[in-house]
C-alpha cells in the first residue's frame, strides 16, 4: 500500500501525554494507517527531522458562527495548527433566527462579541441560507470548511427565536420554555455538539440590553438542558454569572450526566465568585464529588484594544448605558462630552475601574501619533489633566477612532501557571472570530508552546500537546479527534519546538465591507494536515481555497 502522505523522522507525540518517540506516520484515505513504522512509499513525503508530529489542535471556544459563512478557511486558526473548532460558545449563535430577527441578532453580536455589524450584514448577505439550527448545520456542510467544525446551539438565539424582543426583557412562560427545549432537542438530533448559555453581567447586547439568556431563570436553563440528558448525548458550555455558578453546574451535570465546561477562570479571579485559587478549590471539590464540571482557562494575558465607540468591557456598568443606547457615533460623542458622563466616568476611575485604566495604553491616535504606545495616565500627568478627561477628549477629537489597549486579566504569569497546570481545568477561551478588532487570541496554541513550554518550562511538550488535543476533545465530547492512532482521522501538525511561536498583533482590513481585525502570524508550524489532506506547509495554504476543502462538520462530535 502506498501512502498519500508520509511524515518521516519526527518525534511522535500522540496527544495522550505519553513520552514522545521517534517514528514515521503513514496517512491513507484520510486516516492514520501507520504509526511509528511506516515502510511504504508515499505520494508526498514530509521530512520532520528535529520536529514534533502530533494531533491537530482543538480550539473549544470560538465564535466563528457567522464568519464560517464567508471565510471557509476559518483564518487564522489553521495558521496556528488548529484543525478543529467549536462554535456557538456563550450561547451566541446565528441560528435559529427568524427573518424578522436577523438585525437584532447581528446587533447583539456587534455589542457582545465585538463583531462589525457591517461585516456581518455584508458577509451573511440579504438572504441567509438557513433559519433553523438543523438548516444551519446543513449550510456549513454545503459551504465546506478547511478545518473541522463542531457547533453548539446557543440559548440567546433560541430565546430570541421563541420570544422576539421580549427575550431581553422578561422570564419565559412554561410554554415558551417547552418550545425552547424542543428546538434544542431537534438541534441535538441534527448534530449539535451541545447547548451553550450565559449569565455573565458583561454580556450586554443591542441598545445596552442584557443578552436574552441573562433573563432566564435557572429553572429555564435546567429544563432546556434536560433535552441533552433525554437524548443521552451532548455537553453544556456556560458562562458564569448570577445564579449560574458552581452549585448550578453540579446540578446540570447530575441531571443530565453530560460534561459541563464553564467560562472562564482567569488570573485575577473576582467576578463575585472568589479568587482564582478559591475557584480552583471549588472546582476540585466538584470533581471529587463525581461531577464532570471543568473551568476553562487561557494561556494568554487578556488584553482588549478598544475604542469608546464600542466600549465592550465597560458596557455592563450603568454609567455606560447611555452610550450603549445611543444609535450613532455622533450620539455617543454627545454622551461622552456631557458633564454628567465625565463626572460619572471619573468616579468609576476612582473606584474599581482605576486599577484597569491605570495600565491603559494609547495604541492608535490619528491626530497625534506621537502618543501611540504611551500610558494614558502618563500623558494626562504631563498635560495636567484628569486621565478620564484626556481619554474622552482624545477620542472626541478623532470621532471615537482612538484605540486603547487595556489589560483585563491574566497579567500575573505565576497565577496563570497555577491555572494551566491544575488537573481540573481545560484550555480554552481563544474567542477566535469574536472581538476581532479588539483582541486576537486565536494564536493561543503557538503561544502555549513558546511561552509556557520553551521559555517558562511550566510543562513538558507532551503535556502541552495533550492540553491542545485530547484534553479539550474529551471535555467537549468530540469523539474522533485529539489523538494520533491508527484508524483515526489524520489531523496532524508538524512543528519545530525550537521556533514555534506567534508574532505580535497586526491590524488588517480583510473582513466583508473592509472591516478591520487583529491577526497574528505563526512561527514554526511546518505542516498542517486535515483529514489526510495537506492544508498548509511552510506558512502557505496548499489547497485551492475556492475548491473542495478537507474539513468536516462534526455532528454530535464526530464526522459522518
Amino acid at each position: 500500500m502506498a501512502y498519500d502522505i508520509k511524515i518521516t523522522g519526527g518525534t511522535i507525540m500522540d496527544g495522550t501525554g505519553a513520552k514522545g518517540y521517534a517514528g514515521d506516520v503513514g496517512i491513507k484515505d484520510g486516516k492514520v494507517v501507520a504509526l511509528g513504522n511506516a515502510p511504504e512509499d508515499a505520494d508526498k513525503v514530509i521530512d520532520a527531522t528535529g520536529k514534533v508530529v502530533c494531533p491537530g489542535f482543538v480550539d473549544i471556544h470560538t465564535h466563528y458562527d457567522a464568519q464560517v459563512m464567508w471565510d471557509r478557511m476559518l483564518t487564522i486558526s489553521p495558521w496556528h495548527g488548529v484543525t478543529t473548532v467549536v462554535t456557538g460558545n456563550c450561547g451566541f449563535t446565528v441560528a435559529p433566527t427568524r427573518d424578522a430577527h436577523r438585525d437584532l441578532i447581528m446587533r447583539t453580536l456587534e455589542n457582545v462579541e465585538g463583531m462589525s455589524v457591517e461585516a456581518l450584514r455584508s458577509g451573511l448577505g440579504e438572504t441567509w441560507p438557513f433559519e433553523t439550527f438543523p438548516e444551519y448545520l446543513d449550510a456549513i456542510e454545503k459551504t465546506g470548511t478547511a478545518i473541522n467544525v463542531a457547533a453548539l446551539i446557543g440559548h440567546t438565539a433560541v430565546r430570541m427565536y421563541v420570544m422576539g424582543e421580549e427575550s431581553t426583557e422578561r422570564e419565559a412562560t412554561d410554554e415558551e420554555v417547552a418550545q425552547m427545549k424542543r428546538i434544542v432537542a431537534d438541534a441535538i438530533e441534527a448534530g449539535a455538539l451541545g447547548f451553550a448559555t450565559s449569565k455573565a453581567f458583561t454580556h450586554v447586547g443591542y441598545e445596552g440590553r442584557p443578552v436574552p439568556s441573562r433573563l432566564a431563570s435557572f429553572d429555564e436553563i435546567r429544563e432546556i438542558a434536560s433535552a441533552l440528558g433525554e437524548a443521552g448525548k451532548g455537553m453544556i458550555q456556560a458562562t458564569v454569572g448570577e445564579n449560574l455558578s458552581f452549585n448550578e453546574f453540579a446540578t446540570l451535570y447530575q441531571d443530565n450526566k453530560c460534561n459541563v465546561s464553564w467560562t472562564a477562570l482567569l488570573g485575577g479571579g473576582g467576578l463575585g465568585f472568589g479568587s482564582a485559587i478559591d475557584q480552583l478549590k471549588r472546582s476540585a471539590e466538584l470533581v471529587e464529588q463525581g461531577n464532570k464540571v471543568y473551568p476553562q482557562v487561557t494561556c494568554r494575558p487578556l488584553n482588549f484594544e478598544l475604542q469608546l465607540k464600542a466600549p465592550f468591557i465597560f458596557e455592563s456598568s450603568p454609567v455606560f448605558k447611555p452610550v450603549s443606547e445611543a444609535p450613532t457615533v455622533e450620539a455617543k460623542m454627545a454622551v461622552y462630552d456631557s458633564a454628567e458622563f465625565r463626572a460619572a466616568f471619573k468616579e468609576m476611575l476612582k473606584a474599581g475601574l482605576g486599577a484597569i485604566w491605570q495600565n491603559a495604553v494609547i495604541t492608535y491616535c490619528p491626530s497625534e501619533p506621537a502618543l501611540e504606545e504611551r500610558l494614558v495616565y502618563e500623558v494626562a500627568e504631563e498635560r495636567g489633566v484628569h486621565p478620564g478627561d484626556l481619554s474622552i477628549d482624545l477620542s472626541l477629537r478623532d470621532k471615537l477612532e482612538v484605540r486603547f489597549r487595556i489589560p483585563v486579566a491574566n497579567s500575573n504569569e505565576d497565577e496563570v501557571e497555577t491555572l494551566l497546570t491544575d488537573p481540573n481545568t481545560v484550555l480554552g477561551l481563544s474567542d477566535a472570530g469574536a472581538h476581532a478588532s479588539q483582541l486576537c487570541d486565536a494564536c493561543f496554541s503557538t503561544h502555549l508552546l513558546s511561552r509556557w513550554v520553551r521559555e517558562r518550562k511550566a510543562m513538558s511538550l507532551e503535556e502541552a500537546v495533550r492540553m491542545l488535543t485530547s484534553r479539550p476533545a474529551e471535555v467537549f465530547a468530540i469523539k474522533d479527534r485529539g489523538l494520533l492512532a491508527e484508524g483515526k482521522p489524520a489531523d496532524v501538525v508538524v512543528f519545530d519546538p525550537d521556533t514555534v511561536g506567534t508574532s505580535g498583533l497586526k491590524r488588517v482590513y480583510d473582513f466583508p465591507g473592509g472591516a478591520d481585525r487583529l491577526v497574528a502570524e505563526a512561527y514554526g508550524i511546518d505542516a498542517v494536515v486535515v483529514n489526510g489532506v495537506l492544508l498548509r506547509e511552510g506558512d502557505k495554504d496548499m489547497i485551492d481555497i475556492n475548491g473542495n476543502l478537507p474539513g468536516k462538520l462534526l455532528r454530535n462530535g464526530q464526522a459522518a
